[in-house]
Formats: structure tokens, C-alpha cells, sequence
């Protein structure tokens, strides 16, 4: 049922399924054996990455898949055990090695996304961003020079960005001790620069715009950030906030770039985009065209 076989798009190929499964903790069993799991776990990732993809919710996965009960119940037992968060780790290492660099970063980039949320988000972790004019939560992430998530922290979006970076910078210095120097917009100047050097003893550099600048223009070692952004939202559950835990917000973004690392390494070659493609007249309307 992986794509190349038919299935959606969405599901992992044999050489995909090959890097996550070695990852994933040991069946739960009874002291005396118990039974064996009644559905594969190839079958329940891939039904994780199908919500994950197209956004639909939990009760409309497709009857092919696991009962959704079953696949939701094996995305909390992971998310709560930190398996995600192991999967995500162990993958981001081996890119970072197939490209030619150490498994763990020396340097980062921070930024922030403020996203509508849905209506069963609860209000105590929703808030408004009066500078983008969102009512809902706010992403601070850091990733390294590649855009590889390094940390994640979902907030309210009415918590200011160099308020809310703080954490998502501390555990950048705890769980990578060897980035010693980020990036960041703007919107993260002031007091935070200071406390990352007094606290943390890192440095956190300030990427100003140009005086003259006019418009959208790609900023010097921001831009990669910025893409990581762009990856997440072409994943629909992404596109707006439907969980009710932050924290499964968080886990939902790194089920998103464990789907981006596994075909990246696998690909084989770079990704290289399909461009535009031709309107082809097929009948005697002149209005009866297809791609």
C-alpha cells in the first residue's frame, strides 16, 4: 500500500517505512506474551501522515486504515513516551551527515508564525497577535543553517516573540550545546539579546532589514527559516491550529518534517518543482481546456 504501489500519496514507501520502523518502541505485551498488535504499524503511520497531509479529522480517515481510535491512540502513547521526538532527532542527524555536515548543528535561526486556531481550541492557550492581526496560537520555532527543526514552542499568539523565544532558546541549549550562535528578525531585539548572553552564553545576532528595502526581499541567513515555515504549511493540518494541547500541536509539526526528512533522504536526487503546465484544448468549445 505505499505510494509507488498505489495508496495515497501520502504513505511511506518500502525504502521510507525502512528508516522510521527500526525507531519505533517494541510492541506493548503481557507478562505472559499477550497477543500480537492486531494492526500493522506501517498501516498506522501511514494513517498518521494521511491527518497530518490532507487535515482531515481523526474520525474521517478512510475505512482502509486502522480504526481511528486505534491510530490516535498510538499517536498519544508516542507522543507522550517521546518517541516522536526520538524519530525526529535520529532523522535529522542522518540529513544533516548525507549532506556533508556534523549530526548536531553549531549554529541556528528563531522565528515565529502566529496561525488561526479552530473552534474546539480551547481559549486559555489562544490569544491575539495584534501585530498580524491573528486571532490564535503562535509557533516559535529554531532550526539549523539547513532549516531542520531544532526546537518548537506553541504558545498564544498574543505572547510577544522575545517572550516566548526564551524557552524555545533555552531548550535549544540544552538539548544542542554546540549551537553557539542564532540568528533572528527584529522582532526578537532588545532585552532577549541580552539575556541569551548573560543566561544562556549564546549569541543571538539580529539580521536588520535594509534602510532602502522596499517590499518582500530574502533576508541573509533568515531565508532558511523562513522555508521551514513554507514546508510546514503545505501540510493542511498545519494550515490552522486544531489541536486542544499545544504540546500536540508541537507534536504535530514534527510528524510534518519526519515526513519531509524521509523523503529527503531517499529522494535520491534534488527536488526539483514540475513548473507550470499548458492548457491543452481538448473539444470544440474554446472554453473546454485541461492541464
Amino acid at each position: 500500500m505505499s505510494g509507488p504501489r498505489g495508496g495515497y500519496p501520502s504513505d511511506l514507501t518500502d525504502e521510507q517505512w525502512a528508516l522510521v520502523e527500526p525507531l519505533l518502541p517494541p510492541a506493548r505485551v503481557g507478562p505472559k506474551g499477550g497477543r500480537r498488535e492486531k494492526h500493522p504499524r506501517r498501516r498506522i503511520v501511514d494513517a498518521i501522515f494521511y491527518v497530518v497531509r490532507t487535515g482531515c479529522a481523526w474520525r474521517q480517515l478512510p475505512k482502509d486504515f486502522a480504526p481511528w481510535p486505534t491510530v490516535y491512540w498510538y499517536f498519544t502513547w508516542w507522543h507522550d513516551d517521546g518517541t516522536v521526538e526520538r524519530i525526529h532527532d535520529a532523522l535529522r542527524g542522518r540529513v544533516r551527515e548525507a549532506d556533508g555536515r556534523n549530526a548536531e548543528p553549531s549554529a541556528g535561526l528563531v522565528d515565529s508564525q502566529s496561525v488561526r486556531t479552530a473552534d474546539t481550541v480551547p481559549a486559555v492557550s489562544r490569544g491575539f497577535d495584534a501585530g498580524k492581526r491573528v486571532k490564535g496560537r503562535k509557533r516559535l520555532i529554531v532550526t539549523d543553517t539547513l532549516g531542520l527543526l531544532l526546537t518548537v514552542h506553541v504558545v498564544a499568539a498574543n505572547i510577544q516573540d522575545r517572550d516566548g523565544a526564551k524557552r524555545s532558546l533555552l531548550w535549544t541549549r540544552l538539548d544542542h550545546p554546540g549551537v553557539k550562535k542564532i540568528w533572528a528578525d527584529q522582532g526578537f531585539a532588545g532585552r532577549l539579546v541580552d539575556w541569551t548572553a548573560t543566561i544562556l552564553g549564546r549569541e543571538l545576532e539580529i539580521v536588520h532589514k535594509a534602510p532602502d528595502q522596499r517590499g518582500f526581499q530574502v533576508q541573509p541567513k533568515r531565508w532558511a527559516v523562513e522555508r521551514t515555515f513554507s514546508w510546514m504549511n503545505a501540510h493542511r493540518r498545519l494550515a490552522r491550529d486544531y489541536e486542544t494541547s499545544p504540546a500536540r500541536s508541537e507534536t504535530m509539526i514534527r510528524w510534518a518534517m519526519i515526513g519531509i526528512m524521509v523523503r529527503r533522504l531517499t529522494r535520491g536526487s534534488p527536488a526539483i518543482r514540475s513548473g507550470s503546465r499548458p492548457l491543452i484544448r481538448v473539444g470544440p468549445d474554446e472554453d473546454t481546456v485541461r492541464a
